[in-house]
Order: structure tokens, then C-alpha cells, then sequence
């Protein structure tokens, strides 16, 4: 400690002091006060911009700190509203489906009052089918046997292959060997339509033994005929994709896309009273 009283910097400091204290007052004495009130504002004029530059830098360091938690925390208020919107809007998207939905099926069982149904929903599918085969939640229990028509709101599915107490699997169009008598609406064309196993796995069947001269054009709607022994008529099937000749029958094959996605199924009703029309 001794020796910092003897450094040129603790010299330096005590000339100051005597040049701010001693020096101020005897100028103040002999009336030149102004004079050392002027030098020192001179003096100090550049510190005192200093600190002014530093307490302002350190007011705007701290204001946009302050800036910037209200900015996060306005963040998390519209990410919380968002979320809340996007929860509604949800809601609202699936209300209206069901409500779609609800439309179809009603104006389903409008148009066959006749018929009586069982709701089911699709529990799985069997392993190794391209959705071409749904296992329900009803069976025997429900009144569901054998052989009978399964349908959504928008047209036919399938029909009721095997059955137990409280399931069954229901094989849809796509499988290969499944046929259905059909026609097509705009024209009353009749044919065949049947699962095709190179054409499931692009979510198509094929309607035969339309005639070479056949008027089937692109999106005409397929219908059922009624004929055989599952399909009760007037079902749709699906629409009309393409067409092409079928050169060992002279005929004419159309594709056929069915009316709804079957991987999109989640519900189904199977027919459990209506009547067909015996084959010819």
C-alpha cells in the first residue's frame, strides 16, 4: 500500500484535486469565478456526453430487452389462440362431415324404405388384400347371414362372405372372381362387373360383355341391375374411367372406379331384408 503514495498516478491525482479545489477558489476570490466555471464545463462537457451516451445505451439495451419479452410473450398468446382456432376449426370440419354423412344415409334409406339395415363399423382387414376384404362389428346376432349386401352412403361395397356371432368379412368389388350384374344409368346398358386382381391394386374393376358398338363413355355412372341373387337394383357402383375393346370377345371392357375409396371406409351397412331378381 506505501508504495501506491508513491506512483505518478496517485501524484497525478492529488495535482487534480488541488487544481479543482484550490484553483476554483482563489479564482473565485479575485472575481474570475466565470472564467473556472467556463474551463471546467469545457473540461467535462466530453464526460458528461460519455455517460449521457452510456446511460442511454444502457436505457435502449434495456428497453428492447423489456421489447422483446412482451414480443415473446405476444407469441405465446396468438400461438394459444391459434391452437384454440385450429381446435374449433377441427370441430366444425368434423361436425360437417357427419352431417354430410347423416344426409347420404338418410337419403339412402329415402330412396329404399323397403329395405331393412344393420349399421357396422370396420374393425380391421384381412392381411394381404388391397382392402378387399373389411371385417365388421355385427354378425349373426344383428340378423347379418351369408351373402348378403354391404353398402355406404355413397353406393355398394360388397357382400357378406363369412359370419359369425358378432363379426363378419365382407368382400368388396376389387376382389378378384366377385361379380355383380350391372347397367349404366345414361344409357341402360347392361353388363357385368368384376374384380380383377392387376387392376385392385389401382382401386378399379372392370364391367364385361358390353357390346362393340356400346355408347359407355367416360364418367357414366354404373349401377346395380338387380339381377342374381345378392344386389338388390338401383345401387351405384361406381363411375366409368376409361373404355377399351376387348379383342378376344369383341367386346367392350370398361374400367371402373367405385363411388367411394374403400381405405376410406370406416362404416357400412349391411341389407338384411330386400329382394333380387332371379338370374337369367
Amino acid at each position: 500500500m506505501p508504495r501506491f503514495f508513491k506512483t505518478k498516478f496517485f501524484m497525478v491525482l492529488v495535482v487534480l484535486m488541488i487544481v479543482f479545489t484550490v484553483v476554483p477558489s482563489v479564482m473565485s476570490a479575485v472575481g474570475a469565478g466565470g472564467y473556472v466555471r467556463n474551463a471546467v464545463n469545457v473540461i467535462l462537457t466530453p464526460v458528461r456526453s460519455v455517460f449521457s451516451w452510456a446511460s442511454d445505451a444502457v436505457s435502449g439495451f434495456t428497453s428492447y430487452f423489456t421489447e422483446f419479452d412482451n414480443v415473446v410473450d405476444e407469441n405465446n398468446r396468438l400461438r394459444e389462440e391459434l391452437a384454440a382456432l385450429k381446435e374449433r376449426l377441427s370441430s366444425a370440419e368434423e361436425t360437417e362431415k357427419m352431417n354430410e354423412w347423416l344426409y347420404r344415409y338418410l337419403e339412402l334409406r329415402r330412396e329404399h324404405s323397403d329395405y331393412k339395415y344393420v349399421d357396422c363399423k370396420v374393425t380391421g382387414s384381412e392381411s394381404g388384400n388391397y382392402m378387399t376384404v373389411f371385417i365388421l362389428d355385427r354378425g349373426t346376432s344383428s340378423g347379418i347371414r351369408k351373402d348378403m349386401c354391404a353398402v355406404t352412403d355413397y353406393g355398394v361395397v360388397g357382400y357378406v362372405k363369412e359370419v359369425g356371432a358378432t363379426w363378419c368379412k365382407v368382400v368388396t368389388l376389387l376382389e378378384s372372381k366377385t361379380s355383380v350384374g350391372a347397367y349404366i344409368q345414361r344409357t341402360d346398358e347392361i353388363g357385368v362387373v368384376e374384380g380383377d386382381f392387376t387392376l385392385a391394386s389401382e382401386g378399379l374393376c372392370k364391367m364385361l360383355y358390353l357390346s362393340a358398338d356400346s355408347d359407355v363413355k367416360e364418367g357414366d355412372r354404373v349401377l346395380t341391375s338387380g339381377y342374381g341373387s345378392v344386389y338388390p337394383r338401383g345401387f351405384l357402383i361406381g363411375y366409368v374411367e376409361s373404355v377399351e375393346p376387348d379383342p378376344n370377345t369383341q367386346t367392350l371392357v370398361a374400367l371402373v372406379r367405385p363411388s367411394e375409396e374403400l381405405k376410406d371406409i370406416k362404416k357400412l351397412m349391411v341389407i338384411t331384408d330386400y329382394e333380387v331378381v332371379a338370374d337369367e
